[in-house]
């Protein structure tokens, strides 16, 4: 993700992004099952191999160009952080998002409880980070996370749809606007 996120930073010609999933669900995130050393290494280290996320997180805010993603199954754990860290979230009817690291005694990384909070609020923030509840999308819609909801087969006509109303926007305009709104909110 960080290496496509710094791929536009020089594209003048690129004024919309979308992001999705190519399988059945939008991210998982990192496989924690993929690290079964991990304990064994020194605090120092572990921090900085699990810092890639936020270094992911932080690069995708970060891209100039309008930001959707074109939200397909689940978003888990840091795919969750990653969805949250779009401009705008479409999502397909079988969408929802988890963050299970409750669950594995863990709080949640990459310093994406800011934006879940600015996004949610502190109450639905809580519900998610701390629950660990699996809220699904028209849940998502209600509470103003997805700005719409439909079928699997329509998602990226949608978002693409969506996207072309920002296609026709002045680039330098957006992109100051959308740098501004994210300095305020703290999220950069």
């Amino acid at each position: 993700t960080e290496h496509c996120a710094l791929s536009f930073r020089d594209d003048a010609d690129t004024r919309v992004v979308i992001f999705t999933g190519a399988g059945k669900h939008f991210s998982s995130g990192a496989d924690l099952v993929d690290f079964p050393d991990e304990l064994a290494q020194p605090l120092v280290v572990r921090r900085r191999r699990f810092r890639i996320g936020e270094r992911a997180l932080h690069a995708m805010l970060g891209i100039d160009q309008i930001t959707i993603a074109a939200w397909n199954g689940g978003a888990i754990g840091g795919g969750a952080c990653l969805a949250t860290a779009a401009d705008f979230r479409i999502g397909d009817s079988h969408c929802f998002i988890q963050y299970p690291e409750i669950d594995l005694g863990m709080n949640l990384m990459w310093q994406s409880l800011p934006l879940t909070v600015h996004l949610l609020g502190p109450t639905r923030a809580k519900r998610l980070v701390i629950g660990g509840e699996r809220v699904h999308a028209e849940t998502l819609r209600d509470w103003g996370l997805l700005e719409d909801v439909v079928p699997p087969a329509a998602l990226l006509s949608t978002a693409r749809t969506f996207a072309a109303t920002y296609v026709n926007k002045s680039p330098a305009a957006a992109q100051m606007i959308k740098r501004s709104i994210n300095q305020v909110m703290g999220a950069l």
